[in-house]
């Protein structure tokens, strides 16, 4: 009996030692990794927002659906479609095809070719180079790619489209020019620039000319200065910090045959062409969900100085008043009232896409679509919803 009663002091000798050692233990130190504590910051920024009712999500649920079926009846958009405010998804539809031959499904997961939206995502790869002192705003272009050949152009006019240079889609329709059968690169954009005397159409920084060329020399600007091809770099700028794991950008070469394809509305595939290889103005592929987490990064203090975003959603273009205008990678609708509307939309061969973000009432709205289809731009109507914008829904998608 003694015995038995040793062994069982002995035993709770050892639980109390065990229970002792372990709350000795060292408690784990803070990551110093910095793409980690981005994340987490971010991660504590969200959860500190306050929690939609469920009240409050079943109203906008409500509404956003009806629009929804107003506008995709019978489930027929081909892509994804999310709404979030506060960071918390309030209604998301993934339907179709993302290989219509294959008959494989779309889901939460599925890249889809962003085209022209992939212009806010490089535009905020520059503000975090400027961030980091790689470079500034106002300078000169020819200061970083040395083969530029416009003087007086600057990483800002190549960021709000006032710099005057010609569109590569365009002049490399001029015979000659360029060989239609081979590849065409940002690199060549740049030295037929240099080397072909195309003059700027017209003299920089007197009007706004939307222009993809802009976006492909910004491009080779992130390439020069992290020494990293822009693939890799969008991967550690942009990708990898917020936590987007499912986006990409486009590698002609190996990414040709297994990329999702895009579609006429007949469901035709759209073959690629010579002007498939440009990067920095569209080729971005990613996801709804992960395009939330870019909004919501991009919006944070914690990933973005605020002043450059202050500098971003600044309208440049006012020689002719009007409400629409272009930021730094970013259309803006500027009313007389005082509301400011900003958005993004794109369309690349099938692909069609809108950004919305609504930065005072935190509202992220995305539509993406591999075939082809204008409805993803009517998305900005759904802004009513929250907050005092002149958009018109509608009777049969207003909130009840």
């Amino acid at each position: 009996m003694t015995m038995i009663f040793i062994k069982k002091a002995n035993i709770l000798q050892i639980l109390l030692l065990l229970l002792v050692l372990s709350g000795c233990k060292e408690k784990k130190k803070p990551t110093t990794d910095p793409i980690e504590i981005i994340k987490e910051k971010i991660t504590e920024e969200v959860k500190a927002e306050p929690k939609l009712t469920e009240e409050y999500i079943a109203a906008k649920t409500k509404s956003i659906d009806h629009f929804y079926q107003k506008n995709w009846p019978n489930n027929s958009l081909n892509g994804e479609f999310l709404v979030a405010k506060n960071g918390q998804i309030i209604y998301e539809k993934y339907n179709g095809y993302a290989d219509y031959k294959a008959k494989t499904p779309m889901t939460s997961s599925t890249p889809l070719h962003i085209a022209s939206v992939s212009k806010v995502i490089t535009a905020t790869a520059i503000l975090k180079l400027i961030s980091a002192n790689k470079l500034q705003l106002d300078q000169k272009v020819s200061t970083i790619l040395k083969e530029f050949p416009y003087p007086n152009v600057t990483v800002k006019h190549l960021l709000n489209h006032r710099s005057g240079i010609r569109s590569y889609a365009y002049f490399t329709d001029k015979r000659g020019l360029w060989d239609k059968h081979k590849m065409l690169s940002n690199q060549d954009v740049l030295t037929l620039l240099a080397t072909k005397g195309l003059d700027l159409e017209y003299k920089t920084n007197t009007r706004f000319a939307y222009c993809n060329t802009n976006y492909a020399m910004l491009a080779l600007i992130i390439e020069k200065l992290t020494g990293k091809a822009y693939k890799d770099a969008m991967q550690d700028l942009i990708f990898k910090p917020l936590d987007m794991k499912d986006s990409f950008v486009f590698d002609y070469e190996k990414d040709k045959l297994k990329a999702t394809p895009s579609y006429r509305g007949n469901f035709s595939k759209f073959n690629l062409d010579f002007l498939d290889a440009i990067y920095g103005d569209k080729n971005i592929f990613s996801t709804a969900r992960d395009l939330l987490k870019f909004d919501i990064g991009r919006n944070s203090p914690s990933f973005l100085d605020p002043k450059l975003l202050e500098e971003a959603y600044t309208p440049y273009s006012n020689e002719h008043p009007g409400k629409k205008n272009y930021g730094l990678g970013m259309r803006m609708i500027n009313w007389p009232t005082g509301q400011n509307f900003y958005f993004h939309n794109g369309w690349w061969h099938g692909s069609t896409s809108s950004y919305v973000t609504l930065p005072e009432e935190k509202v992220t709205i995305i539509a993406i679509s591999n075939k082809f289809s204008r409805m993803p731009y009517r998305v900005r109507k759904l802004s009513v919803l929250f907050g005092d914008y002149p958009f018109k829904l509608d009777d049969d998608e207003k909130e009840e």
